[in-house]
């Protein structure tokens, strides 16, 4: 079988890419339904992008890597394409954008685009060998249990990183670019929980703090979860992504409230009343009993001296925390690293040293934060890839 273009992956950015690329498409999945991430992601509703997607928003080797496809294809002309095919959408905050319906909206809307342009669809369709001669690449695929081999001028690496293993995640998309000679930067978990030892938080599990938490490359203002495990919640997984292994965190507990102002002021109203009373307050009970464990909460307010109240409130703003680890692939939300954007044209995601072969989304070395950011590059990297191919 010869076709123009193969796109290994029939996720956010394969599908997008094959909607770009025009007729003698094929897209292939070992998955037996498109877009599974898609569906899954924004608790079914799917954080299809963010209103202030940019550059700045993206960790890479190259920082500006990024910029070309983004301002080619921006949150607007996604949002523009969400509205043409008639889906609901709302903010829930820090610009991010959910369906209010469902994310399977996504999905089919993805689905009817390739198939307008032209584009078919394999899936339950698994890559044994890939190989490149004068005719092209060569790739023999078993599709439902019987061989299949493809030749094509264009091959699009589009199946993702190492994330969520149990969903079919794996690391193919390095192995065939390391075949052709590109280089692959170490990956590792991004966007994933942090593990403690000695079941460090687990009597604070299902408790949450409003917190900024901080290292020394980035700072990040939302909410902190305690696990049974240790750290989770946006904050966290936002920091996780600037993490390394060894690495201390800086956790500042209610960012937005003066608090010694506020003790102070409740220490001349009811001076009476316990510290750990006054701090429930502000902090959940449970935290404040956790605080307090080591007996430096002890006392009423009336006995607290303004140094005594700075020294606390110092504390709580600099609490410092060492990780074990990470929860890993398991539950990472996206993978770090990937294939080198050295390798590639920023333009078009196409190989500079092997032409016709292109990586797009979280197989590239270019990972955005939590709220709908990495949705975006893969919109945009396939929207690149799929331009320069239709040509």
């Amino acid at each position: 079988m010869r076709i123009k273009t193969l796109i290994l992956g029939a996720g956010a950015a394969g599908m997008m890419c094959a909607a770009r690329a025009g007729g003698d498409c094929l897209v292939v999945d070992h998955a037996k339904a498109p877009g599974e991430k898609i569906r899954i992601s924004g608790g079914g509703r799917c954080n299809f992008t963010n209103m202030y997607a940019a550059p700045e928003n993206y960790l890479s080797q190259n920082p500006h890597f990024c910029k070309s496809a983004m301002a080619r294809y921006t949150q607007w002309d996604f949002i523009e394409l969400v509205t043409r095919h008639g889906i609901a959408w709302h903010e829930k905050t820090l610009g991010q954008l959910f369906c209010d319906d469902s994310a399977r909206q996504i999905v089919t809307m993805l689905v009817k685009e390739l198939r307008d342009a032209g584009a078919d669809l394999w899936l339950q369709t698994s890559v044994v060998d890939v190989s490149h001669g004068s005719d092209g690449f060569t790739v023999r695929l078993e599709r439902e249990g019987k061989p299949v081999t493809v030749t094509a001028q264009n091959l699009v690496l589009a199946t993702g990183g190492k994330s969520i293993p149990k969903m079919g995640a794996t690391g193919l998309a390095y192995e065939i670019a390391t075949q052709f000679g590109l280089h692959v930067l170490d990956t590792r978990p991004g966007l994933v929980p942090f593990t403690f030892g000695a079941d460090r938080f687990k009597p604070l599990a299902g408790v949450s703090v409003p917190a900024r938490i901080s290292n020394a490359e980035a700072s990040f203002d939302e909410a902190l979860l305690f696990t049974h495990r240790g750290l989770s919640g946006p904050a966290v997984l936002q920091i996780s992504s600037y993490w390394r292994e060894g690495e201390e965190i800086a956790v500042h507990l209610l960012p937005d409230v003066d608090l010694f102002v506020a003790l102070r002021e409740q220490r001349q109203q009811s001076g009476r009343k316990d510290l750990t009373t006054e701090l429930a307050r502000h902090l959940p009970t449970r935290l404040v009993e956790d605080l307090a464990a080591d007996g430096s909460l002890k006392g009423r307010l009336a006995d607290q001296s303004d140094a005594a109240l700075q020294a606390l409130c110092d504390r709580l703003k600099d609490w410092r925390l060492k990780p074990t680890g990470t929860e890993g692939y398991r539950t990472a939300e996206v993978t770090l690293g990937g294939i080198d954007t050295d390798a590639l044209s920023s333009r078009s995601m196409e190989a500079k040293a092997m032409p016709g072969l292109y990586a797009i989304g979280e197989a590239v070395d270019v990972t955005g934060w939590l709220g709908g950011y990495n949705f975006q590059w893969a919109w945009a990297s396939g929207h690149a890839a799929g331009t320069a191919i239709r040509g």
